[in-house]
């Protein structure tokens, strides 16, 4: 008897489809070409991939999740009943994200600490994201150096792939986690003051998801992410005129799909660049949108580093502050 998880699909003329989630999984699966193996490595053995794709088992969401993420596909479209500690790993996963946004190191290693304690020790997509938090809330609270952050990243992607390599980052199939990992690798290296490198891989990573994630663009919000880091590297190189391209594509990017967290970022690096480009009128209309965007979002403290910015590039000030 099939599982009775069903994958809901919206289609082209705008029906509503409903398909056996390993039905739909196999379908993608042989549209795009894939074995069995690229898709589950380092996820799940290749017999529970059989399985689901046969109706017989349905594994934990978490595996599930990063299976249809592999294939580009989005994780909000299919219905299971959890039991009570995966509600509780998923409530901590979306705190500890949270912390480290509004960069609360203190809260988030408690919330990890919380996370351990309930997890399988044996899973590797748990203790991929156990370790990447580590990495970055410890960078934050200044336990860790940007070579040991970086160490710890390159660690946590080897866990799912272990030959994993930033010269070819396209010869991969990734889960969000992965993805954000690289994204956050990229960005170790531009802290480090290697903006070339950072920028390389952020390119292969946005060839990445243009082309393996049109379907899941809309809910992972890594295109607005990645387009801005990638404008941001560049602006960092000296390419002015390809970081406001970018950079543009990164505000349209969040505007089309409803993620905003890039956009204020997206809008000061135009700025900077504008500025460095000697089109200084340009400059001070993108600082002033994204100086009242971090106010109306409450990021004060990028509110006063474009504030700074903005006054000793071009002398601007603020009226309402």
């Amino acid at each position: 008897m099939k599982n009775s998880v069903y994958y809901v699909w919206k289609g082209c003329e705008r029906r509503m489809n409903v398909y056996f989630l390993g039905e739909y999984i196999k379908k993608q699966r042989e549209k795009l070409g894939l074995t069995q193996e690229q898709v589950c490595e380092g996820i799940c053995e290749q017999v529970t991939l059989s399985r689901l794709e046969n109706g017989r088992q349905t594994p934990s969401r978490t595996r599930v999740n990063a299976l249809l993420q592999r294939l580009g596909l989005p994780e909000d479209r299919y219905y299971m009943i959890l039991t009570k500690n995966e509600l509780e790993i998923e409530a901590l996963k979306k705190e500890i994200i949270a912390c480290n946004a509004l960069d609360s190191a203190k809260e988030g290693f408690s919330k990890v600490e919380q996370l351990e304690k309930l997890v399988n020790t044996d899973d590797n997509l748990e203790k991929q994201f156990i370790l990447r938090s580590k990495a970055l809330l410890g960078y934050l609270a200044g336990r860790y150096t940007k070579e040991e952050k970086l160490r710890m990243l390159i660690q946590a992607i080897g866990l799912t792939i272990p030959d994993f390599d930033l010269e070819i980052i396209g010869s991969h199939l990734y889960t969000v986690d992965e993805m954000k990992i690289i994204n956050q690798i990229a960005g170790v290296y531009s802290d480090m003051g290697q903006n070339k490198k950072a920028a390389d891989i952020y390119y292969q990573l946005l060839k990445y998801v243009q082309k393996h994630q049109q379907e899941a663009v809309i809910s992972s919000g890594m295109l607005p992410m990645v387009l801005g880091n990638y404008a941001r590297a560049l602006d960092l190189c000296g390419y002015y005129k390809d970081a406001v391209d970018y950079a543009q594509r990164g505000i349209e990017a969040c505007v089309r799909y409803g993620h905003y967290q890039m956009l204020y970022a997206c809008l000061a690096i135009q700025a900077e660049s504008y500025h460095f480009m000697k089109q200084d009128e340009k400059s001070a209309e993108a600082y002033h949108e994204a100086y009242y965007l971090c106010k109306v979002i409450g990021r004060k403290e990028s509110m006063l580093a474009i504030q700074e910015e903005a006054k000793n590039y071009i002398g601007l000030e603020f009226r309402f502050k």
